[in-house]
């Protein structure tokens, strides 16, 4: 398969909400090759814009039909490079699942992933989202990026500095940068053991011992996922809904003289700090609360999920009914971590 296209092509399946939604294009390829035909195919009028590049559909809200021509990758290799001090380069393709790719990582003894483990999606995806959880962001084991420009066919490296990482953020996410879609990224993995167990949950799961194995680590983060968030293959959703917002040191003070054990967290910046969203819609009310077939999850308000059968605007109702709530009861602005379409 270089390269396949099917039309009027159904959506469920390919995101998590399981929104019954079609695009007016599909267009799956396996090789670079194949991602610059579907290009020029484009750039030719042959196939309709607008464009748009999905993973696993993990990060996507479609509250309507997609118009154009929705790209999809299945470049599912990992190459291999030769240790150089310590570091283990592995090259893989954008259509690689990432939870796959942190199996792949326990099995061969490679150091780095394991805090990441059980993130649903792709591995494109999650270099351009810059992925994070429990202490760790895909940031700290990107070595480069290679990508491709929609609008020229042609090819590109990026260094991790040049990608722009930050919380949730990349070059790759700014709309003059959407051009570029990931075809493969190196990782430097480490060979010998680089724990990191910063997150409170995580160094309660191993009370003050060192982990005897990636494993341990994988199952102890599986668990701690376990317990907050639901399968999407049983409850539909596309895991934490928002970010948590960076706010000015002052706001996050006179909000802790009225709420004092409102979490605060730093930011990386000295003049910003960052707040728990999840707090917030708990303490707003809405933790296992919904509006009709949309939710709130009830172990972890900063998931919305789809009880059976919701459309996607009416998860985009209740978002945007936990936004006003939480930014009336703390004048705070929530911003959606998950694309809405």
């Amino acid at each position: 398969m270089a390269l396949t296209i099917k039309e009027n092509y159904p959506l469920k399946k390919h995101n998590t909400f399981s929104i019954a939604v079609k695009a007016a294009v599909f267009a799956e390829y396996d090789s670079e090759e194949g991602l610059a035909e579907v290009c020029s195919l484009v750039r030719n009028g042959m196939l309709p814009r607008p464009l748009l590049h999905i993973g696993s559909g993990s990060n996507l809200l479609f509250t309507k039909d997609f118009p154009g021509t929705i790209l999809h990758s299945c470049i599912k290799t990992l190459e291999v490079m030769p240790e150089v001090k310590g570091k283990i380069p592995v090259k893989v393709g954008s259509g690689f699942l990432w939870d796959d790719f942190t199996a792949v990582c326990s099995e061969r003894g490679w150091y780095g992933a394991e805090n990441l483990t059980g993130i649903p999606g792709e591995t494109g995806a999650a270099t351009v989202q810059n992925i994070g959880a429990y202490g760790t962001e895909v940031k700290d084991i990107i070595h480069s990026v290679e990508a491709m420009d929609l609008e020229t066919g042609e090819r590109k490296c990026f260094t991790n500095p040049e990608c722009g990482y930050g919380y949730r953020k990349s070059i790759f996410k700014l709309p003059e940068n959407k051009r570029y879609i990931v075809t493969r990224t190196t990782f430097l993995m480490s060979a010998a053991p680089v724990w990191n167990l910063s997150y409170k949950a995580l160094a309660e799961a191993f009370d003050g011992r060192t982990p005897e194995s990636i494993q341990e680590v994988r199952q102890a983060v599986r668990s701690i996922r376990d317990s907050k968030l639901p399968d999407p293959a049983i409850l539909g959703n596309a895991g934490s809904f928002f970010t948590n917002p960076i706010v000015p040191k002052g706001m996050a003070e006179e909000l802790k003289a009225s709420y004092p054990d409102i979490p605060v967290y730093g930011s990386g910046d000295p003049d910003t700090v960052k707040l728990s969203a999840g707090w917030m819609i708990d303490r707003a009310g809405w933790k296992g609360k919904s509006l009709g077939r949309a939710g709130v999850y009830g172990k972890q308000a900063l998931v919305l999920v789809n009880l059976g059968g919701a459309e996607g605007n009416e998860i985009a109702a209740l978002a945007d009914a936990v936004r006003d709530s939480v930014m009336k009861m703390f004048g705070v602005e929530l911003h959606p971590e998950v694309n809405i379409l």
